[in-house]
């Protein structure tokens, strides 16, 4: 079992940081599995006792210049290890100038991935910090457990206004509930509502468009032949709210709540 890539692209490098950083602010930890074309953070938590669910899938071309692993086996050529994203997202930071930063699965005296930054230097001699991030292996009979999730049958899916505006007014609204109901339509229309004995509070938004599989996937039975004006809605805790829009760190171009 081995894996060893190299970033040098620094654009690359930055963004590969951010995933990573925003992945730390979600999880504790989490799983990285290494196949020869993709890498996967995966996080299986217990939705339905409050916990979260996370898939990030990445192309290894799209960020690594260099990308070499041997599995556990020729027919199960992959690698599944739990690592803490925070350790992996500060090893990172030290990066935000370097050369070059190379990535090896180590095994001296237990699991590692060593992280080590080439970084630019006035002399010939190149400055290297390396950082030893502690790993497990797990093993293949636990495969099964990291799964691609199933996505729910939804009844509205839609586009969310930008990021940044909605966490400012997630921050806002934490202060005055400690949930918050979140509905839309298939007209693009989205409101954020606190309700409280004392307070009543909305925000809305139109215009945000809906994904085209929003109405017409057959998959998805609850949206077939529904009203385009009625408001479908979802309660939910507001903090696990700010911590997914706080985490951020992508600044994707496009993103949607189903």
């Amino acid at each position: 079992m081995r894996f060893r890539a190299k970033i040098v692209d620094l654009a690359c490098l930055n963004h590969f940081s951010r995933i990573v950083n925003t992945i730390a602010k979600l999880a504790k930890t989490c799983t990285l599995r290494l196949t020869v074309n993709k890498l996967y953070f995966i996080l299986s938590d217990r939705v339905a006792n409050g916990g979260v669910s996370m898939w990030c899938e990445l192309c290894q071309g799209n960020f690594f210049d260099e990308f070499q692993m041997e599995g556990v086996a020729a027919d199960h050529n992959e690698i599944y290890l739990e690592l803490v994203p925070d350790n992996l997202s500060r090893a990172l930071k030290t990066a935000q100038s370097a050369k070059a930063v190379k990535i090896k699965l180590t095994n001296k005296c237990s699991p590692c991935l060593k992280v080590a930054v080439e970084l630019p230097s006035l002399s010939r001699s190149s400055r290297i910090v390396t950082h030893d991030i502690p790993v497990r292996v797990i093993p293949r009979r636990l495969w099964n457990d990291f799964r691609e999730p199933s996505v729910p049958d939804f009844e509205v899916s839609i586009y969310l206004p930008l990021l940044k505006t909605m966490k400012s007014i997630v921050e806002r609204m934490k202060n005055l509930s400690n949930c918050i109901v979140i509905e839309a339509n298939l007209s693009g229309e989205m409101n954020l509502k606190i309700e409280t004995d004392v307070v009543s509070v909305t925000t809305h938004f139109k215009d945000l468009g809906n994904p085209p599989w929003a109405s017409e996937d057959e998959c998805q039975s609850s949206a077939r032949g529904r009203d385009l004006q009625s408001m479908a809605e979802a309660r939910i805790d507001i903090k696990k709210l700010q911590q997914l829009l706080v985490g951020q760190q992508v600044n994707p171009t496009k993103a949607l709540c189903s």
